[in-house]
């Protein structure tokens, strides 16, 4: 479902080449108009019109201040995050909330839907995909952060999720409510491992982890086109045996530890100062390594269920 989180790594991109999604300027970046306190050329107060002998263009001398305007600017407080208008961790924990708010929402009213008539599962399921698919790819290699595209991705993925959730429970009794506490468990698992420092995130672990999400996803497709063309049936390659479980757990396994790179690059971002609103896009790719890692649990769950 996430693959290795496109999301992520754009910003990654981004923050480690000192721009932010087009939202202002690029760190480093020279200020080229004249703000309020700097004269304007006006020859009258003694400052020549255009760029100053041996300045660089748009540099203009300050405004020369009283003392007392001086001690009062000392005299405040550091300006935080908020006052910055930068990202913080609180951000982050309320855009992911919300999110994940719509996607239960979303998946709630598809189940009840989808119980009441159950020929809507399969329609639903494949518009929640791919319909997820598209935004989400939209999502993560636009320059500007569109929020109403972020919503639109979680109630797409809700709809998915409710959708494919009812079929498994109806092909599977009781299988869902044990995915989704393992998915929040091993959620929380997660966060605790990497806040205290057991699970750490390296360059070198990025890098395994994005050739091992590679290899994953290119058997995936494999997969998929094999079911499609009827080379393989039920869940393709490896079955329900000891081989079928086993890429499962490979893939729960990748699915957890994409939730310590996302947090990592939360982290990475927070520190680096980035604009509050990439909180939306921060909260959006944890929500992608979540549903991900659902799907990964509920299928894992549904092998050991045939086995």
């Amino acid at each position: 479902m996430a693959g290795n989180n496109p999301v992520f790594n754009n910003i990654q991109k981004q923050l480690q080449g000192g721009e932010y999604a087009g939202i202002g300027e690029p760190r480093g970046a020279q200020q080229r108009y004249p703000q309020q306190g700097y004269p304007q050329g006006n020859p009258q107060q003694g400052y020549p019109q255009g760029n100053p002998q041996g300045q660089q263009p748009g540099y203009y001398p300050p405004t020369p201040m009283s003392p007392e305007q001086l001690d009062a600017m000392y005299q405040r407080p550091s300006a935080g995050p908020l006052d910055t208008g930068r990202v913080t961790f609180d951000d982050v924990i309320m855009k992911t909330l919300t999110l994940f708010a719509i996607v239960l929402s979303s998946a709630a009213v598809t189940w009840v839907m989808t119980s009441a008539q159950p020929a809507l599962a399969s329609p639903i399921w494949m518009v929640g995909m791919f319909g997820g698919l598209v935004v989400g790819l939209i999502i993560a290699f636009k320059k500007t952060i569109s929020v109403p595209l972020i919503l639109t991705y979680s109630l797409l993925e809700g709809a998915f999720v409710g959708a494919l959730s009812r079929a498994m429970e109806a092909w599977y009794p009781g299988i869902v409510m044990t995915a989704v506490v393992a998915t929040l468990a091993t959620f929380a698992g997660m966060f605790i491992g990497y806040r205290t420092g057991v699970i750490k995130v390296t360059s070198r672990s990025r890098r395994i982890f994005g050739m091992a999400i590679m290899g994953y996803m290119l058997f995936s497709l494999v997969n998929v086109l094999a079911l499609v063309f009827g080379w393989t049936s039920g869940w393709g390659f490896g079955g329900t045996g000891l081989l079928g479980i086993g890429i499962s757990i490979l893939g729960v396994g990748l699915a957890s530890y994409s939730l310590a790179v996302d947090f990592d690059s939360v982290e990475e971002g927070i520190r680096m100062g980035a604009p509050e609103k990439f909180s939306w896009l921060f909260a959006h790719g944890i929500i992608v390594s979540l549903v991900w890692l659902y799907i990964e649990i509920l299928r894992l769950l549904a092998r050991l269920r045939d086995n």
